[in-house]
């Protein structure tokens, strides 16, 4: 360690050795600046930043050696060859390029390898050097103290490689210069302090090397020039490259316009272009783009402007800002082009689905009443009618149910496409939603045009909506209301148009309503008659009656059946035909249902003879889970004994969700409850509902008790039934018997029970304990006060 400093400090110009060091300093870091941008480049640019890292590396390396061979000031003159010192260099280089070529990912071992070839190549290089040396002596080498030095500069080199690999930005460079400085320092002064040269008189004499000062300097000019320009070319590649790939990484297409001339260009914009950025240089952008108002997009500074390709494709649409900057030391134009085709594409579909529906592609209430507006504005000015016809699938709520929600969706497409079919160009098919449509007619002679129209949807639902065909098959009901004499507003004109349809589907279905003051003021009572009916309960205006069951064979009243009646405060009573289906159809049936459930059993469980209770039970309340507990606790709370009382029941209950009805009706059975099947021989009468429920009893609708004196086939059916319930040991009712010849009839035909107003009018019911106790009480006051006036 000694003989090196003594050899740096005494037989080297110290000045030249810094010199030197800073050589390899600067040619190191140009080194790693090479090496870093080779990792950071795209692999078919990488192998050309190796090749320059070597160049750089190894001319460094090779100068700095140089240039401290030249300050070493010894005893002898010292000249060089030319081609040896030519072949060191060359040495220096291949080397450090085979160091980064095998560095790779920078792992330890690959870290080693390199750090072992660069610093051997670094001693060939030296000692290639040595050989280049025209001295009057003899060169002889400590060969262990060179060993060492090798040694020392592979751990230098192959550190300076690891930490260069495994840390991170700018704090990198400094550790790894300093380790392969220390590195070359420590091979070349060890090496040089184990070189000796010994002088021999027989060798031809050598003139030292003339001009030293200068050799110096200019080796290290060029070399230092070399390194830098190498430096900076990898700095400058990379901020050059770096810009370029975050303009081509923009979704923006960019130019560069002066004089109307494209002087640069992205690959974004070439490829919308169908070109490459060469070939957009010297073009005017203005033949390659045209705004949409026709002006020069030049003009448009600071400001968005839309524009088309010239003879591309029209929906291909662009919206370009123009900024002006300077580039390339003169003002320019710069061109921010941006994409708007999916936008606007987007932007079209998101209005359409805001207007349209989605399933049917027809328009949908926002669009219609836009349309709707803007026609009746035209015929307020012009005079000329329109109509509005609101439209109703039958059946459609049943297939959708059974066939399930893909098929539903297919009827309503197939009712869609059959709509449009139907009418003129002007006219607007539009889908309210679910099976609701609405359909506004313009430019035709109201009320034909519309009665035309009606006729025309109707035909084409008969041809080609057979439900005896298909299954799936749909009917429809039509509403139509005209303006102006139906509605003065858009609003006027949807209510009057559901008004009518909802008398179309009273009537019957299938067919086409026109609205009339009739239908409002029917529909207002209505809507009144819906709110009063909610109230009734709590302003007590609901009350009881009771109608006798009786048996045919000898008029004894058997039982009796709980009828609801409505004293309205202004309409005084409300037929039962009239207010059961509102409450049915608004859902208040439930709460009424129950009320009629619990009084009934209270005031029956307090008559004096245990005559039977028969209550009537809606469909709507089968839907309920709870009917079975209600039923249970109304039994309960009134002390009535479930034997006596008698739920009637219409087929409808059976229609709406059979399974979960019958299973209600086998718990209440269980629990003693008995169970009747109402108005039997209509609506959907089916033996297998007889047989798929034990039920209890059988009423005859009075329909056919009424017409059975003129009429045989009613006769027959009765007859018929009357079979049926003795073939399966049912009793069977007569309702509605009102005249003597047809209470004869029904007794002649088996009928055990009758109940009509032949054998009572519905009334009070029977007497109660308390009012039997109450009466017993008042024959004895009378009679104790008859007795005292009597006297002896």
């Amino acid at each position: 360690m000694f003989r090196v400093f003594e050899c740096v400090l005494t037989q080297h110009d110290l000045f030249v050795v810094g010199l030197a060091a800073a050589i390899w300093i600067v040619g190191s870091l140009a080194f790693f600046l090479a090496l870093a941008r080779a990792q950071e480049c795209r692999w078919e640019r990488r192998a050309s930043w190796l090749a320059i890292g070597g160049f750089a590396g190894g001319l460094g390396v090779w100068a700095t050696h140089f240039v401290a061979m030249l300050a070493y000031d010894g005893v002898l003159p010292i000249g060089y060859a030319f081609f040896p010192t030519l072949i060191s260099a060359a040495a220096a280089i291949l080397g450090f390029w085979t160091a980064l070529r095998l560095l790779g990912q920078a792992s330890a071992a690959r870290c080693a390898l390199a750090g072992i070839i660069a610093a051997c190549s670094v001693g060939v290089m030296h000692f290639i050097g040595m050989a280049a040396i025209r001295a009057q002596a003899h060169i002889s080498y400590d060969w262990n103290a060179v060993a060492i030095s090798l040694a020392l500069a592979m751990s230098l080199f192959a550190t300076a490689f690891y930490i260069f690999g495994h840390l991170m930005g700018g704090r990198r460079f400094f550790p790894a210069v300093s380790a392969s400085v220390l590195a070359v320092c420590a091979l070349h002064f060890t090496s040089m302090s184990a070189t000796t040269l010994k002088f021999d008189p027989t060798l031809a004499a050598v003139h030292a090397t003339t001009g030293r000062e200068w050799l110096i300097g200019a080796i290290v000019a060029s070399t230092m020039v070399v390194v830098i320009l190498t430096a900076a070319a990898t700095l400058i590649d990379r901020y050059l490259t770096d810009l370029k790939g975050f303009a081509g990484a923009t979704l923006e297409g960019i130019l560069i316009v002066r004089d109307h001339k494209i002087v640069e260009g992205n690959e974004r914009f070439a490829e919308w272009m169908n070109s490459s950025p060469s070939d957009l240089v010297g073009l005017d952008p203005e033949s390659l783009l045209a705004a949409q108002d026709g002006r020069p997009i030049i003009e448009e500074r600071h400001k968005a402007v839309e524009a088309v390709r010239r003879g591309g494709d029209a929906e291909q649409l662009f919206e370009v800002g123009v900024h002006e900057i300077e580039y390339r030391g003169r003002l320019s134009q710069v061109l921010a082009v941006r994409d708007l085709t999916e936008t606007k594409a987007a932007q079209r579909q998101i209005e359409h689905l805001a207007r349209h529906d989605g399933l049917t592609g027809l328009p949908n209430r926002t669009l219609l009443q836009e349309r709707l507006e803007h026609a009746l504005a035209l015929s307020k000015r012009t005079g000329e009618p329109l109509a509005l016809l609101a439209l109703d699938l039958d059946r459609f709520k049943a297939i959708n149910d059974i066939f399930g929600h893909g098929e539903g969706d297919r009827i309503l497409e197939r009712v869609a496409f059959m709509l449009k079919r139907c009418v003129r160009g002007a006219d607007t098919v539009a889908r309210m939603g679910g099976d609701e449509f609405v359909i506004l007619q313009v430019g035709s002679a109201q009320p034909d045009g519309a009665r035309v129209l009606a006729h025309r949807i109707l035909e084409i639902f008969r041809e080609e909506m057979n439900p005896a065909m298909d299954p799936t098959a749909v009917g429809i009901s039509i509403g139509v209301a005209v303006f102006p004499q139906d509605g003065a507003d858009a609003a006027a004109l949807h209510h009057a148009a559901d008004i009518a349809l909802y008398r179309a589907k009273t009537s019957g279905r299938g067919v086409a309503a026109f609205f009339d003051a009739q239908m409002d003021l029917e529909a207002r009572q209505r809507r009144q008659l819906e709110s009063d009916l909610r109230h009734a309960i709590t302003r007590n205006q609901l009350y009881l009656v009771y109608q006798p069951l009786v048996t045919t064979v000898d008029g004894k009243v058997s039982g009796y059946e709980a009828l609801l009646r409505w004293t309205h405060p202004d309409r005084g009573e409300v037929p039962p035909d009239e207010f059961i289906p509102i409450a049915e159809d608004t859902g208040a049936i439930l709460p009424i249902g129950d009320w009629v459930l619990r009084r009934a059993c209270r005031e029956a469980a307090l008559w004096v003879e245990p005559l039977t209770l028969a209550v009537n039970i809606s469909a709507v309340q089968f839907q309920v889970a709870t009917l079975e507990e209600t039923v249970t606790s109304a039994l309960m709370d009134a002390g009535l004994a479930p034997d006596r009382l008698e739920l009637e029941i219409t087929e409808t209950a059976l229609m709406k969700d059979r399974d979960q009805t019958i299973r209600v009706l086998h718990a209440l059975k269980e629990r003693g409850v008995r169970v009747v099947m109402d108005d039997f021989g209509t609506g959907y009468s089916s033996l297998s509902n007889l047989q798929s429920f034990p039920f209890d009893k059988i009423k005859i609708d009075r329909s056919f008790i009424q017409t059975m004196e003129d009429d045989e086939a009613a006769r027959s059916i009765i007859r018929a039934i009357v079979g049926i319930g003795k073939s399966l040991a049912l009793p069977v009712v007569a309702e509605g018997v009102e005249t003597d010849t047809q209470r004869r009839m029904v007794q002649e035909e088996g009928c055990p029970q009758a109940q009509g107003f032949f054998y009572g009018f519905p009334g009070a019911g029977p007497a109660s304990s308390a009012q039997l106790s109450a009466s017993q009480a008042n024959s004895g006051l009378i009679a104790g006060r008859v007795a005292s006036h009597a006297g002896p």
